[in-house]
């Protein structure tokens, strides 16, 4: 109006409510939740992990750039950013930069783009890529670092020249999973839960991972049923078994907080593009998860199974979609 009132009556077309939660801001709160997780990792395995993670945040952010430079940029809504994160974190904490770089590419390239873009990925990308080394480098993604290496730790194997033989100066050891499944020897919970032990990046930490998804959760980055229905089914699956040979089983608390379930649970289950969008769906799809990831842990060739187990469950999400919709107002 002219003399600077605000005017009486605004037209307007709809949608006149605005969600609060926005792509950058869900990513960002995501992020937030990986620093103390780094934070973490950088006391137990040294500051190398820092570079492992820095190449894949750069092969992720270096192919979203290169694909989508042409058109409106995409970089800004930080999921790049955070793929190449999370692919850092399940990552073992000497894997070679050159490996960890190429993970990255693979996930936004095969996990991202090829179906569109945002939103359109029917797998968790970080996963995708990670699934792509495990497939093409299964010797150096299956090698584990001993903790306590010491904070200024960076291992040698790291600037490993491609293609070629790296260096073994890290002392290596075996995860808690590897030892329970070939070995029938099981890691006492409370190293499980506050790190000491081999593995992954960011998938030591229990009681960190915990904090993490409560925080998550009190934000609403995501449905609590997703990550609550994974933790529950893999501690009552395993808990049947357990019961029915507490030697030759592991008991529910160590498979929960063994290998990457608990990081899978808070930071891999609850992405909200590859996951059910109802809520009977969400307890399906973690029911899915928990059951194969104790099926893969206690059968399979291989000590762990969370990576499958996702993966698979992202491929049936559609289909639950489809069946678990509510019935339309009056259908």
């Amino acid at each position: 109006m002219k003399d600077g009132r605000s005017p009486d009556l605004i037209l307007s077309t709809s949608p006149f409510l605005h969600a609060q939660a926005t792509t950058p801001r869900i990513m960002g709160d995501v992020l937030l939740c990986t620093v103390p997780v780094i934070l973490a990792a950088c006391w137990y395995f040294g500051l190398g992990i820092l570079l492992v993670v820095g190449a894949s945040v750069l092969g992720a952010v270096g192919t979203e750039w290169i694909f989508t430079r042409s058109g409106p940029s995409t970089l800004r809504d930080n999921s790049a950013l955070l793929t190449g994160v999370l692919l850092g974190l399940v990552l073992p904490p000497s894997f070679p930069l050159w490996m960890a770089f190429l993970g990255g590419v693979a996930s936004i390239g095969l996990g991202k783009l090829v179906f569109g873009g945002l939103g359109q990925n029917l797998f968790n990308p970080a996963l995708v890529g990670r699934a792509f080394l495990q497939a093409s480098f299964p010797t150096a993604i299956t090698t584990w670092t001993a903790p306590s290496q010491g904070l200024l730790s960076v291992p040698e194997r790291i600037f490993a020249i491609p293609l070629l033989q790296g260096a073994t100066d890290a002392v290596s050891t075996a995860t808690p999973l590897g030892l329970a499944k070939f070995s029938k020897e099981f890691t006492d919970v409370l190293s499980l839960m506050i790190g000491k032990i081999g593995g992954s990046i960011g998938e030591t930490v229990g009681l960190l991972l915990i904090l993490c998804g409560i925080y998550m959760g009190i934000r609403r980055v995501f449905d609590w049923r997703l990550p609550v229905s994974t933790v529950l089914s893999v501690a009552a699956f395993s808990g049947i078994f357990f019961l029915i040979d507490s030697e030759k089983y592991p008991n529910p608390l160590f498979m929960v907080f063994s290998g990457g379930l608990m990081f899978a649970a808070v930071f891999m289950v609850t992405d909200p593009v590859t996951t059910p969008t109802t809520p009977k769906g969400a307890w399906i799809f973690g029911i899915g998860v928990g059951f194969l990831v104790v099926l893969i842990r206690l059968f399979g060739g291989l000590p762990e199974g969370v990576m499958y187990a996702v993966l698979l469950m992202n491929a049936v999400t559609p289909y639950i979609n489809q069946y678990t919709q509510p019935r339309r107002f009056g259908g």
